[in-house]
């Protein structure tokens, strides 16, 4: 039966947390003041016996100070700690919702007598009743019996399990290896590592194995699904405690990954956390099956019902979706802000806006574009594939040796991801052709089969013409946006000038739309002119030309083909996907980055933050006071002396010791930060996403592990293994000594049961044979 925190506004309770929870204490004297702490009225009426009995409070009320572990099993209270950490303002945000654990107001009389009792009793009067209190479990978390030696032993051998599986996450070592073993069987980088633990003395270990019969595995592929989904479990609970505790969050995506054959989508979530530290950590993976509808159920589901959030604190969305994916995500996302409005739909901040645009444009010429460049910079960091590449930029630029050496140095710095991709890409097609010849010859031998076989698939997709055509449309097209996309993903400063410049960058792409025949027309001849650089023919797609005769229509000139089939559809496609992603309420949020005091500063304290606070008024705790809070704010700034440097970032702001006389800001500053709009500030080791690749490029697919993912990425959060060894027992009580001690008695019962039945048979067999005999 799970332990509920007695505490106003706390919703914790034991099932969901490894805290540790604590009776009230029996003595009267000191079970008073605990309920004086809680200001919870309703719990004056009761008997100290009452309160010990039914009533707990979770480790979180309390100063790390007094909370003390006296074994790796038993978490105490000094004999002098009193609760003294309450959160007794968060219900005055959400007046409507009511509340079981109803707080008492205090009276300027109960103030008066409450410090008088404090003075009547202090710790030395408390600290005299030690003797009575060490019968007294309230210092408990429950009424445990002594642990007897065979528990003890078996929680011994599951933290040594623990470490190994700990280990292998951590060092992005696969559970299976990847040789087969003499026997024919694939060989368990876990099991071996047992062994070698074993032979080095683990006591632990090798009493268990000792005790296992001989033919039953020592470590079945049961037993390490379980040691791996309470390890993962574990890890995810210590970061979900800090999202519980931040409120609110925004959620993001990555790539889809195949696990088994199946396609699952990562899980980030963004938070700042009680630090004031901006995070964004990778929780899960999940199924992607299913259509749009079914996908936003799964995800509701995950967040509420097994991670215990609510889609209500949700503040924004980002999907870093790639190839056919991207139209589902956009559906999804459109679905989630119809059911949670505030779940704002943003680019990811991982992601060049340019880069995300082209991913969102439901064209097959676009998608293979996409496709293309993902697949070139996965070529490229093949060995000697680079220097391949600079030799045949060395080789086409020997006339503009400058121009040659600009390129080698953006080919050389992840190219493929930046804002001016398309750029770079157009420069570097005649090269890059160059190049793939070059590897497909392979004269010298240097490169393998399946290396020269992709060099070759790389250089049809890029000696389409179609394809030329796709390029210079886009990198036309988005040269519009490239500024505002550096800007969005810059300092503060930056986003806030961003939020500020949409109107005039969708001015300019409407004066394109308005004059596209002569923006085709110039755009056209640059394909061209590419093309015959290229020795590539000019032509209109042949499956396109099938149709048409097929349809018995004329013959259509490649011009009016391209204009109709690419450039009119990218500009729409871009123009449609900058209007859904930067909403009117999308742009407010962004706007509101004005109450970073270097901001405010840039625009000479000139700023109308009230005008854009509906966005997030609910979110604030005296939203009425508002405007005399912000009128305060840009004064404190204002009329700051001359030594004060003006903060340029929220987190800046957040770490400001007196940012806390501001609550509305505060408020405003906690939610803008988790927008997935944002870079991440303060983080100077690479992001959760970088890491999952890492893990996922360092192995083959085969050889991939969700749980061991999860460990992997999340390196910074504490593993404890004493509450992974708890929550095992809790999980699988089954595998503990006592039960397994059971059921061998019933086995030997149930054995001894048949062999006295099968006596008894033989002994009537016997006489039967005797009487025939006679």
């Amino acid at each position: 039966m799970p332990n509920f925190c007695a505490a106003p506004n706390c919703t914790r309770k034991s099932t969901q947390s490894d805290l540790a929870f604590f009776r009230f204490p029996r003595d009267p004297e000191r079970c008073r003041i605990w309920v004086e702490n809680c200001r919870r009225a309703d719990l004056e009426a009761k008997t100290s016996d009452q309160l010990n009995k039914h009533y707990r409070l979770c480790a979180k009320h309390f100063d790390p100070a007094m909370v003390c572990k006296t074994s790796p099993y038993r978490t105490v209270l000094k004999d002098t700690a009193i609760p003294t950490i309450f959160d007794l303002t968060s219900h005055l945000k959400n007046p409507h919702t009511r509340h079981r654990k109803r707080i008492k107001e205090l009276t300027e009389e109960d103030l008066r007598k409450i410090k008088e009792r404090r003075l009547a009793s202090s710790i030395e009067q408390l600290a005299s009743k030690k003797d009575g209190a060490v019968e007294d479990s309230s210092s408990t978390n429950e009424d445990e019996p002594q642990l007897s030696t065979e528990e003890k032993e078996f929680r011994d051998h599951l933290r040594s399990l623990f470490e190994v599986v700990v280990m292998l996450g951590k060092q992005s070592i696969p559970i299976v290896a990847c040789k087969v073993s003499e026997a024919g069987h694939m060989s368990s980088n876990l099991q071996a590592l047992v062994d070698y633990r074993m032979n080095a003395g683990d006591e632990a270990l090798k009493k268990r194995f000792q005790a296992t019969a001989v033919n039953t595995e020592y470590l079945s592929a049961t037993q390490q699904s379980q040691l791996l989904d309470v390890c993962e479990n574990t890890v995810r609970e210590e970061m979900l405690m800090e999202v519980r505790e931040s409120r609110f969050f925004s959620l993001v995506t990555g790539d889809l990954v195949d696990f088994a054959n199946e396609k699952h989508l990562p899980l980030f979530l963004r938070y700042v956390n009680q630090q004031n530290v901006l995070r964004e950590e990778f929780l899960d993976f999940m199924s992607f099956d299913g259509d749009e509808n079914a996908l936003v159920e799964r995800l509701e589901a995950q967040l509420t019902d097994r991670w215990g959030l609510s889609m209500e604190e949700c503040r924004g969305q980002a999907h870093k979706a790639t190839g056919t994916s991207t139209t589902k995500m956009k559906a999804v996302a459109v679905l989630l802000m119809q059911k949670y409005p505030l779940a704002l739909h943003m680019p990811c901040s991982h992601m060049a806006l340019n880069i995300h645009l082209a991913n969102s444009l439901p064209f097959p010429n676009v998608q293979v574009v996409m496709e293309t460049l993902r697949r070139v910079k996965v070529f490229l960091s093949t060995p000697f594939a680079q220097e391949e590449l600079e030799k045949a930029i060395s080789t086409h630029y020997q006339k503009h040796e400058e121009k040659g050496n600009t390129l080698k140095l953006a080919c050389g710095s992840e190219w493929t991801e930046k804002h001016s991709v398309f750029d770079v890409l157009l420069d570097m097609l005649p090269p890059l052709l160059l190049c793939m010849d070059s590897i497909r010859d392979n004269d010298d031998g240097t490169f393998s089969d399946a290396v020269t076989a992709d060099a070759y698939s790389i250089t049809e997709t890029l000696s389409d013409f179609e394809i030329i055509v796709t390029i210079i449309i886009l990198k036309n097209v988005l040269t519009f946006t490239r500024a505002f996309g550096r800007n969005l993903q810059g300092e503060t400063l930056d986003v806030f000038f961003a939020a500020n410049s949409l109107t005039a960058v969708l001015h300019s792409l409407n004066e394109v739309n308005d004059n596209i025949d002569v923006y085709h027309e110039f755009w056209y001849e640059e394909a061209v002119s590419v093309a015959n650089v290229m020795e590539i023919p000019v032509n209109v797609p042949r499956l396109f030309l099938r149709k048409q005769r097929a349809a018995d229509a004329g013959e259509v000139h490649a011009e009016v083909y391209f204009k109709e089939y690419v450039t009119v559809p990218v500009i729409h496609g871009v123009m449609q996907e900058l209007e859904d992603m930067f909403s009117e309420t999308n742009l407010k949020a962004l706007k509101c980055l004005s109450l970073v005091p270097a901001v405010m500063g840039q625009m000479k304290f000139n700023t109308t933050e009230e005008n854009y606070a509906e966005v997030y008024r609910t979110d604030l705790p005296s939203p009425d006071t508002l405007p005399a809070e912000l009128h305060c704010w840009r004064i404190k700034w204002k009329h700051r002396g001359k030594e004060v440097r003006l903060p340029t970032t929220i987190h800046e702001t957040l770490q400001l010791p007196d940012v806390k006389f501001f609550p509305n800001v505060n408020s405003f500053l906690k939610v803008l930060s988790a927008l997935p709009a944002l870079k991440l500030e303060d983080n100077k080791s690479d992001t959760a996403s970088d890491r999952l690749q890492v893990y996922l490029d360092s192995m083959s697919s085969k050889q991939w592990n969700k749980s061991l993912a999860m460990l992997n990425v999340n390196t910074r959060v504490k593993h404890d293994l004493d509450v992974m060894v708890d929550k095992y027992c809790r999980l699988y009580p089954e595998d503990d000594p006592e039960a397994e001690a059971e059921s061998e008695e019933v086995a030997e019962s149930e054995a001894e049961a048949v062999a006295v039945a099968e006596a008894e048979t033989k002994s009537e067999e016997v006489a039967e044979e005797d009487a025939a005999m006679k």
